[in-house]
């Protein structure tokens, strides 16, 4: 599987190349800035692209908004974000995409290698892989906001969790209630919310984080 990996510390970018080629990932480049991130994807073409957020020149929104604009020139390439920070607006512009693997996943928040190569692994699939604490961002910028503000404290939960990439049945585990509470906790979701209900969990996410981005 070919990776792109946008980072511009080189400590890290070297680390995160030793690990994905530990586990059997080709290195198909590297870039330590958003220029460089952009031509990467475009040339290179890869299953999954590794980005940071906050890349030269500027050190703000630089990394995501090279992805954003890799993926309109490539549908459908996969990228994983992985940063320090939660960048709400090109956040939403990216998970809404619905062409194509996505995932967000906090630095801080990676404990071990396999949870990192599994993340890769599903967003390269076409999956979505979300951080708990992204998801808790993105849902609490509109939580006053019609019609997501109708939604009760235990729905609430439960689209986080959908929005995490969960099935119906970890849910039920996660929050220790039956599947059949949380299937009515879903059916309650989408009427609310207004979106149509389906059985594939990554529509699902996709469905509900579109939603957000709206």
């Amino acid at each position: 599987m070919r990776v792109v990996v946008a980072e511009d510390l080189f400590l890290l970018r070297d680390g995160l190349v030793r690990l994905l080629e530990a586990h059997g990932f080709e290195i198909a480049a590297t870039a330590g800035d958003a220029p460089g991130l952009l031509t990467a994807l475009i040339s290179e073409r890869p299953e999954v692209a590794i980005v940071d957020v906050r890349l030269p020149p500027t050190f703000t929104d630089d990394g995501l908004r090279a992805a954003i604009e890799a993926r309109k020139r490539v549908p459908g390439l996969p990228v994983l974000v992985l940063s320090q920070y939660v960048e709400q607006l090109y956040a939403r512009e990216l998970l809404a995409d619905r062409a194509g693997g996505v995932g967000y996943l906090l630095k801080d928040r990676v404990f071990n290698d396999d949870q990192f190569v599994d993340a890769v692994r599903a967003v390269a699939a076409g999956g979505t892989v979300m951080d708990t604490e992204v998801v808790t961002k993105l849902l609490g910028r509109r939580a006053r906001e019609e019609p997501l503000a109708r939604l009760s404290a235990r729905e609430r939960e439960v689209l986080a969790l959908m929005a995490e990439g969960r099935s119906n049945s970890a849910i039920a585990q996660r929050l220790y209630v039956s599947e059949k509470a949380v299937s009515k906790h879903s059916t309650s979701i989408f009427t609310k919310l207004d979106l149509a209900q389906s059985d594939d969990d990554n529509r699902r996410v996709l469905a509900v984080l579109a939603y957000l981005n709206g």
